[in-house]
């Protein structure tokens, strides 16, 4: 993505948002933070949303997928290799890259079936540039955002532990009530819910600056170090606090399961104001 894509961007010097109390207290400020990845299965299906790369090798067929939602979705052709995966659970996630064309595919609640290939929605996105979804539009995600970007993966996680950085973007995550509201930078929302205690899609929050880092892993020291820096985006209606993350053998879960000592309460809500390119994903350096 372009270095000034609003995944990209800092938000640790913009100011506290004005409702961010009201939206913590909704979400749980005494509940803990949850990493919605980690290796092994749960309920026979691998944990996490895995992402699918094209590398030239595999046997690809281009398909005209039918979505529910086809007058919000991104109509295709959608590449779909033989080793495609599928996310378990209920959202069936399927995140396709492709890096030689820069190309980033998704779809929500994809069924094979056989002749066809059914889907809840879908987006495609040129990660060449930073074109947000048509406003009221959704894509694989309720706040019409693409997903991959705001994944924690295991090789990323693990090249910012020899230094000491971070992830260098902000990460995906979920609450269970949103309102029926988007800011910036989604562009749909999934609710009918008006009180305005209820964070909107779109929504960003950061770890708070006095929050200690110390005495955790230093895979945990990162993503905190992330959420500080770039904090995370509120993309979809789920489970709270469950931050996202793709699947790996590699992923220790033990260590992975510190971080539901972190509590909502840590958290505070961002005024993005400031750096917001309307109709656009590139946001201005604070």
């Amino acid at each position: 993505m372009p270095s000034n894509n609003v995944w990209k961007v800092p938000i640790d010097r913009l100011p506290v948002d004005s409702h961010s109390a009201n939206y913590i207290r909704s979400i749980g400020a005494d509940k803990g933070m949850h990493l919605d990845f980690g290796s092994g299965t749960y309920d026979g299906s691998s944990i996490g949303i895995p992402i699918t790369v094209l590398d030239g090798r595999s046997t690809v067929k281009l398909v005209q997928p039918q979505f529910d939602y086809a007058d919000e979705s991104d109509k295709g052709p959608y590449p779909i290799p033989a080793n495609l995966k599928i996310e378990g659970g209920s959202d069936r996630h399927v995140i396709v890259l492709d890096p030689a064309k820069k190309m980033l595919y998704e779809m929500f609640d994809v069924r094979p079936t056989g002749k066809t290939f059914e889907a809840g929605s879908g987006a495609i996105f040129d990660l060449t540039k930073n074109d947000t979804r048509p406003v009221g539009w959704t894509s694989a995600d309720a706040a019409g955002l693409p997903i991959a970007p705001g994944l924690v993966q295991y090789d990323e996680l693990m090249d910012a532990v020899k230094t000491s950085g971070d992830l260098g973007h902000a990460v995906r995550f979920t609450v269970q009530n949103t309102r029926n509201i988007y800011v910036w930078p989604a562009t749909h929302a999934a609710s009918d819910k008006t009180s305005s205690d209820l964070p909107p899609m779109g929504q960003r929050f950061r770890l708070r600056k006095d929050y200690s880092t110390e005495n955790c892993s230093p895979e945990i020291g990162v993503i905190l170090r992330t959420l500080k820096k770039y904090g995370m985006i509120l993309a979809d209606n789920g489970s709270n606090w469950f931050l996202s993350g793709t699947p790996d053998e590699r992923w220790n879960n033990d260590m992975l399961n510190e971080f539901k000592s972190v509590r909502g309460a840590a958290f505070e809500a961002v005024d993005t104001k400031g750096i917001e390119s309307p109709n656009s994903y590139s946001a201005r350096r604070f």
